[in-house]
């Protein structure tokens, strides 16, 4: 009942149950071991360690072998085989890796799986790719480049390094490539001894650690050590120099991701995924949209799409895009149903909704039978000057039992969008992701722009432009 004051007079008469509790000694020595111990594996590792000082009893609990498997588990990724190996408990276990990647405890799971499933499907799809893989480096050798280079580096980088230090530079590189006719890019993941060699401290690019790196191209995917310059830190970016400024300070970005562990792990579920294909033992950083997809009898096209920063500038803005289309004549189909493709038509829009219309024949100058089961597959690629534009169309054949039988196929609507940019601080002294359209208005079909091998070919210009083939 309520005291004087608002508060409450509690009388333990008034409560059988209480009165009977008072009868008896409750402390923890008196409860059984289970429910403690049900309480106790809901504790993170942290919480668990405070509780062992809190009394006898509970310092015997939370040193039950159960408590720490799962801790070892979730945060370590060890196994029975990796605790027998060892010889010690999991509690043991566990402080050992705590010692030499604590202070990684908040990554190292999430980006030990992405490590994991990235070689297991590549010793499946590109097993030679494995072997350029290098070993992880010690704490010591962290250390050492911290102090070379003067700055911290993010804790999540420095963990995925304590697993695989980069890799060897060969080609193909294990961040992906892409290929045209005159135009090749293979992405390697830099070891850390490389990136602190090229970390870069001029002007516009200030306390920026490269990445990665393509021989081909002198392409680097850079991270932002230190929040300046109009970078956010640990923000991953491609540079793109502005061609319009005469300081040579004024160096625009394409963002690529906000951290590492965002940034790599997004790029392993899309290999992992089949989302980037593997050709010729390279892993091409196409993205297919389910969506477009368009099927037309026996006859299915889809289309996937890549942004090609090395060949794109904000200002002036060009927009570089490659779009890889496959088409399949299903195996059901009839073999009279065989046929050969005679020309195409592109519908564009771009971001202003101007529209341009392309014919021409044949594609990138083949003219393809298809026969059933066949896939015919071939890239080319398109420039514009706004952020996006989707493209449309159909493709023309012949029956080959009667060239009189002419029959439209139609090619899904796909969209291109350039990734978030931002300006550089020479340019503007407010910072910003920049999505809306230019008035300009240039795009162009370049079908007559054929795939190539990566031998052989015509490396882009100095100034980083591609020809364009109209």
């Amino acid at each position: 009942m309520a005291a004087p004051g608002g508060s409450f007079n509690f009388r333990l008469m008034d409560y059988p149950l209480a009165k009977m509790a008072t009868s008896i000694a409750l402390s923890l020595d008196n409860l059984p071991s289970d429910p403690l111990l049900l309480v106790l594996s809901f504790l993170d590792f942290r919480d668990l360690t405070s509780c062992s000082f809190v009394s006898r009893r509970l310092s015997e609990l939370t040193g039950h072998n159960p408590l720490w498997k799962r801790l070892c588990q979730k945060h370590w990724l060890l196994t029975e085989v990796d605790k027998t190996h060892r010889g010690l408990s999991w509690k043991e276990l566990f402080r050992e890796y705590y010692a030499d990647l604590g202070r990684y405890i908040d990554y190292y799971s999430t980006l030990k799986k992405a490590w994991d499933s990235l070689k297991n499907y590549l010793n499946q799809k590109c097993p030679r790719m494995i072997a350029s893989l290098k070993e992880g480096v010690k704490e010591e050798e962290l250390e050492v480049i911290e102090a070379q280079i003067g700055f911290k580096l993010p804790n999540d980088y420095r963990c995925s390094y304590r697993i695989h230090n980069g890799q060897k530079l060969v080609v193909p590189g294990l961040m992906g490539s892409m290929a045209l006719s005159n135009h090749y890019r293979s992405e390697d993941l830099l070891d850390i001894e490389t990136a602190a060699g090229g970390f870069q401290q001029r002007k516009g690019m200030r306390q920026c650690l490269p990445l990665t790196f393509c021989f081909h191209t002198g392409l680097s995917q850079y991270m932002a050590l230190e929040s300046t310059e109009g970078r956010t830190r640990s923000e991953i970016f491609y540079q793109c120099p502005d061609q319009l400024a005469q300081d040579p300070s004024a160096i625009d970005m394409f963002i690529t991701g906000s951290d590492f562990t965002e940034w790599f792990t997004s790029y392993v579920a899309n290999v992992v995924t089949g989302e980037y294909p593997i050709i010729r033992d390279q892993i091409f950083r196409y993205v297919h949209d389910k969506r477009c997809v368009a099927t037309t009898g026996d006859i299915t096209v889809s289309v996937s799409t890549s942004f090609l920063p090395e060949l794109s500038s904000v200002h002036p803005p060009h927009f570089f895009f490659t779009y890889r289309i496959r088409i399949e004549m299903a195996k059901s189909a009839l073999p009279e149903n065989a046929c050969q493709l005679d020309s195409r038509y592109w519908k564009i829009t771009n971001a202003n909704g101007n529209v341009e219309e392309v014919r021409g024949p044949g594609v990138v100058g083949e003219f393809p039978v298809m026969t059933p089961g066949k896939v015919h597959e071939y890239a080319s690629c398109t420039t514009f000057s706004t952020t996006s534009e989707y493209m449309e169309g159909h493709y023309t054949f012949h029956r080959l039992k009667n060239k009189e039988e002419v029959f439209d196929v139609s090619i899904p609507r796909f969209h291109m969008v350039c990734p978030p940019f931002r300006e550089s601080m020479v340019r503007s002294s407010s910072v910003s992701e920049v999505s809306a359209p230019y008035d300009d208005d240039n795009s162009s079909d370049t079908d007559d722009y054929e795939e190539g091998e990566m031998r052989g070919m015509n490396m882009v210009d100095p100034g980083g432009r591609c020809p364009r083939h109209i």
